[in-house]
């Protein structure tokens, strides 16, 4: 049996909020979590349940506890869904590969996990600090990772692409960031429009935007994938007399999206190079990295 507590948390309804699940297995405690810029309370309470079903087997026994009245008894005394029918949808199809228990545990009532749900919702709400407890070292935090393997690689050493047909299809998010450092004067003129070439924003946005959806025909073994939603984001930093650039890419699908966000960053910073380099070869494309993905079976990462 897998006990699983969940809690959200929400600044304003709706706001910024955050989502939190405390996973107890084989005497083991492990801590997933995440935050979403604008939602509500009900949303977040939903998602710490839909990302804990995701993280346990199927066919698995697992029992929800939460002090959400709404999430609890809509699974369990089959209360109307008036909203968030693409959660309960995914948390339906979810249910229905497991054997799971619905509990309702009344708030702030000393259940020590409920606690550290709640807590960990509100720190990714931003409505409080990082509690304490997860600050402790990662073996006292989660039971020992299993080896990772290489999935594009078959048991001969073969390259393959990844078989995502038994996936389910989850929202997914990846942010990608990226630097191009240059001379002041290279900055200068792209701010001011004096490069010859043309807007060097606008030709880079572009560029970014559509190469994230290219990204299965650039790098071998990709998935094409249905792209919702390519952002791609251009400052000038006078500090560091360069340009940052943040690549954000959504859709709901059953791989994510880390691959074209940051194909997205690394064509954008391309394109300056390539529009500017008649002014300043010297200009470099530093730090391109993955910032934060959400979604998928392995949860919410971030970066930074």
């Amino acid at each position: 049996m897998i006990n699983v507590f969940t809690d959200g948390s929400c600044q304003g309804n709706p706001g910024k909020g955050g989502w939190a699940a405390v996973i107890v297995a084989d005497g083991h405690k492990r801590y997933i979590y995440g935050a979403d810029d604008r939602t509500t309370n009900n949303r977040m309470e939903l998602l710490a349940a839909i990302r804990a079903l995701e993280e346990s087997p199927e066919d698995g026994e697992v029992a929800i506890h939460s002090d959400s009245e709404y999430l609890v008894k809509t699974m369990t005394l089959n209360w109307r869904r008036q909203a968030n029918q693409d959660l309960w949808g995914r948390l339906d199809d979810l249910v229905k590969s497991r054997r799971v228990k619905w509990q309702w545990l009344r708030g702030h009532n000393g259940h020590p996990e409920n606690e550290e749900a709640n807590s960990v919702a509100m720190w990714q709400a931003g409505i409080s600090d990082k509690p304490k407890f997860l600050e402790v070292a990662p073996e006292e935090a989660a039971p020992p990772a299993k080896p990772a393997t290489l999935t594009h690689v078959d048991a001969h050493g073969r390259a393959q692409m990844v078989d995502v047909g038994a996936k389910a299809a989850t929202r997914r998010e990846a942010v990608a960031k990226g630097f191009v450092a240059m001379k002041a004067e290279t900055l200068a003129a792209i701010t001011s429009g004096k490069i010859e070439k043309g807007d060097v924003f606008t030709t880079a946005r572009l560029a970014g935007i559509m190469a994230a959806k290219q990204t299965p025909n650039l790098i071998p073994l990709c998935h094409p994938l249905p792209i919702e939603q390519v952002t791609v984001e251009l400052e000038p930093d006078v500090q560091r007399s360069g340009v940052s650039i943040t690549a954000t890419v959504r859709l709901e699908a059953k791989t994510g999206v880390e691959m074209e966000a940051l194909t997205a960053v690394s064509v954008a910073a391309l394109t300056i190079y390539d529009m500017c380099k008649a002014m300043d070869k010297g200009m470099r494309i530093e730090a391109v990295r993955l910032v934060k993905k959400t979604g998928g079976k392995s949860g919410d990462w971030f970066g930074e």
